[in-house]
């Protein structure tokens, strides 16, 4: 996500640029990519759950448009919004929630950053299992579509932001501290 008022093909080289490329693309075709980031978490799934419901505490805010995760909310609800307030009464709709079993599994629908300008659709699954000493916690973004560049061209980009957002969730869950 960048800074409101670029265009995408700009906020699209921004990424791409800004971006470290990271080599957990699970595939990647003309008609879209899937990115998986999983980890163990030291703490219960209730842990997990509850913090990721506070995205304006661990996400970074350099990928949001407001560059201020603070702005940054989440609703687990039939329909609910992971929604950036804008100054001058702006906002940003970044994914919808399309199913939620707590402390379990969350599921979101939207095209994040720079995708969003494109005719492209994502589905971000957040999974959340009990393990022995903490929870596994894994994001899938799988995204597709129309877009007006290659889709293997952005698919390492959004995989290191996406990966950027888990370790950073994970590190809060352990530390407080993203």
């Amino acid at each position: 996500m960048m800074r409101v008022g670029f265009s995408s093909c700009a906020a699209l080289a921004l990424a791409i640029i800004a971006t470290p490329a990271a080599a957990k693309v699970a595939s990647s075709s003309d008609s879209g990519f899937a990115v998986s980031h999983t980890a163990s978490v030291k703490a219960p799934p209730a842990t997990v759950w509850a913090a990721l419901l506070t995205p304006g505490k661990w996400w970074n805010g350099e990928h949001s448009w407001s560059q201020d995760a603070a702005n940054l909310t989440l609703a687990a609800k039939p329909g609910g919004c992971f929604c950036e307030t804008l100054p001058n009464g702006g906002f940003a709709e970044h994914a919808r929630v399309i199913f939620a079993a707590p402390e379990k599994s969350l599921r979101l629908s939207g095209a994040l950053g720079p995708l969003q300008g494109e005719a492209l659709t994502g589905t971000l699954t957040i999974t959340l299992a009990p393990a022995s000493g903490g929870t596994i916690l894994t994001f899938d973004y799988v995204v597709g579509g129309y877009a007006r560049f290659p889709h293997t061209s952005i698919a390492a980009p959004v995989d290191g932001v996406i990966g950027e957002q888990h370790a950073r969730l994970v590190r809060f869950v352990e530390t407080g501290k993203p």
